[in-house]
């Protein structure tokens, strides 16, 4: 069952969206804290977002851009801004779609069904999945997630990027400019401390999962990724 994800501050337009798409056999989850759309996007992982512009606190091309950071899934604007540049507006900012208000529901649903067969349905590019695995320990890193012994952890994109490097090159010493060059463009803007704090993240969610010690500091040198979990499988 595909998620949708619904951001809309009109409480009636989003109870109506919400009803048709759960009519058609989707799941669709409301967005109620404006201040903090990506944080539920992290946590649901939908496979679609339907975004009004307008919004509290942040517009919707802001949410737009932000979810184009770790995420390829359709996003469709709804918006009852009609003029030229508002609909380029969208579309550069990362939008699939455009559908202006007031419009009618099924087409909203005929838009969502085109978007879903594009990206996860019968039109979807049929590639094989990436995985990388060092004893049991299996790396997704277009879905940023890590699977181990019936653990699922989630990873923002930095830390999914973090963890392919040193598994990629485990038992090796991974150099510290080796990580920055391949988080971040640009070096000369980012705090060493940084890096630090992506290491320390993933860490934890490492030892959440039962696994200590994983990832090793190498003084003057950088990281290493050193297996101290056995797969049992």
């Amino acid at each position: 069952m595909s998620t949708i994800m619904v951001v809309e501050d009109d409480a009636k337009i989003a109870e109506l969206l919400q009803s048709h798409i759960e009519k058609y056999g989707y799941h669709a989850v409301v967005a109620d804290d404006f201040g903090k759309v990506f944080d539920l996007f992290q946590k649901i992982r939908p496979d679609l977002v339907l975004l009004d512009i307008n919004l509290p606190s942040f517009d919707g091309y802001y949410w737009c851009r932000q979810i184009r950071r770790v995420s390829t899934c359709p996003i469709i604007f709804i918006s009852a801004r009609t003029g030229e540049m508002d609909q380029v507006m969208a579309l550069e900012n990362g939008a699939d779609d455009y559908i202006t208000k007031p419009f009618h529901y099924e087409l909203v649903m005929a838009k969502i069904r085109s978007q879903l067969r594009r990206s996860v349905g019968e039109y979807a590019p049929k590639m094989e999945e990436r995985t990388v695995e060092v004893e049991g320990l299996v790396l997704y890193p277009e879905r940023m997630e890590v699977h181990w012994d019936g653990h699922l952890l989630e990873l923002s994109k930095k830390e999914a990027l973090l963890l392919e490097l040193l598994m990629k090159r485990s038992p090796r010493v991974t150099s510290r400019e080796a990580l920055l060059d391949k988080l971040w463009d640009d070096q000369n803007f980012v705090d060493e401390n940084t890096l630090n704090v992506n290491v320390a993240r993933v860490r934890k969610k490492l030892q959440d999962a039962g696994i200590e010690g994983a990832i090793e500091t190498v003084r003057g040198a950088g990281y290493r990724l050193v297996v101290t979990w056995r797969d049992d499988a």
